[in-house]
């Protein structure tokens, strides 16, 4: 294996392990009794203040210049990111990190939907790539309502204790409850991505894309944070695990988990990065046993499985059009190499 490929497999491994990490701090954190939207508002606000000079430092030189419109943008991208983070670790609050990774695997499905609603992505019906990626979108959103509707046996236990009718079926509503609203962060996360592509090509500073980012979400949160949390106490770094949730998600959680992230995708390509997404299911599962107490459910496996097929059917159709598109380009070079040899020809005839 050449250290091209194995370098960049290693980092993805790291960068999924921060995620799942990122979602059971989230986790326990909530279990500790802070908001989804607190939590939402320290972590960002740190993480302004780490990428900050890192960012600027950066890109110090050749930077874009910033315009009034260039900030609406980045408002945008941030109001989409807020919603995303508050719905997203509100549903891990009901649900699980397991479920929640499960979820993640919709993002490549709705995204792709979002693009060709907004004509960034063509669809023709004709072509087996087009084909392939509308069915695995279809797949992918029938695996979400699995997970989200059918819970099954438990394959790996929790810690056991007895619970009565009533708390199994308050159990069940919550998980319901927290499918609907991981389904909406992935529509907010789809949302995102799609702006933030239109924001790079804008502006292609990717830190300082993301400082900013960062910035509007805790500008943001803060808002609503004063209009939903009135008690004082909430906003309490005590019990500690709710410090170290908000210091794990500020470094690992965007720093770290963006830089190597980005490095990966800049040197292999998307294909390679989105191909990794399915390894969280493993690791929040092993993760979220050992250290949450969760357990491991039927439809959980079963919706998972699904969810994945879809996710490789679309990244199946992206790679096989990309090598299209490449060969398109290659045969076009070509045929015009040609034409400019018999001009040439031509001129030294006459």
């Amino acid at each position: 294996m050449g250290k091209e490929i194995a370098l960049p497999m290693v980092g993805m491994v790291m960068a999924e392990c921060a995620q799942v990490g990122l979602m059971i701090m989230g986790k326990a954190a909530m279990s500790h009794g802070m908001s989804n939207i607190i939590f939402v508002f320290y972590s960002n606000a740190l993480a302004s203040l780490i990428l900050l000079p890192s960012s600027f430092l950066f890109h110090r030189s050749g930077r874009p210049p910033l315009s009034s419109s260039i900030l609406c943008w980045f408002f945008l991208l941030g109001l989409l990111g807020c919603f995303a983070q508050i719905f997203g670790y509100a549903g891990i609050y009901y649900s699980s990190p397991t479920l929640a990774t499960a979820m993640l695997n919709l993002i490549p499905g709705l995204t792709f939907i979002l693009a060709v609603a907004f004509r960034m992505e063509k669809l023709h019906l004709r072509s087996s790539s087009s084909q392939v990626k509308s069915l695995g979108t279809i797949v992918s959103i029938v695996g979400a309502f699995i997970v989200t509707f059918y819970k099954g046996p438990s394959l790996l236990m929790a810690p056991s204790h007895s619970s009565s009718p009533h708390q199994l079926l308050m159990q069940q509503s919550n998980w319901v409850i927290g499918g609907f609203l991981l389904a909406a962060d992935c529509v907010f996360a789809s949302a995102w991505i799609i702006v933030q592509a239109s924001v790079l090509k804008k502006f292609p500073a990717e830190l300082i894309v993301v400082f900013y980012y960062c910035f509007f979400v805790t500008l943001q949160s803060g808002i609503v944070c004063l209009v939903m949390e009135r008690d004082l106490s909430a906003w309490s770094f005590k019990p500690y695990v709710r410090l170290v949730a908000v210091l794990y998600s500020a470094v690992f959680g965007s720093a770290f988990q963006l830089g190597v992230s980005t490095w990966c995708l800049h040197r292999t390509g998307p294909v390679f990065v989105a191909m990794f997404k399915p390894l969280g299911i493993v690791i929040s599962v092993v993760m979220g046993v050992i250290f949450l107490g969760d357990a491991f459910y039927l439809g959980s496996l079963v919706g998972a499985i699904v969810i994945v097929a879809g996710f490789y059917s679309v990244m199946w159709g992206k790679a096989k059009e990309a090598k299209v598109d490449e060969h398109t380009l290659a045969m076009t070079l070509e045929s015009s190499s040609q034409n400019v040899a018999l001009l040439s020809n031509n001129t030294g005839e006459t």
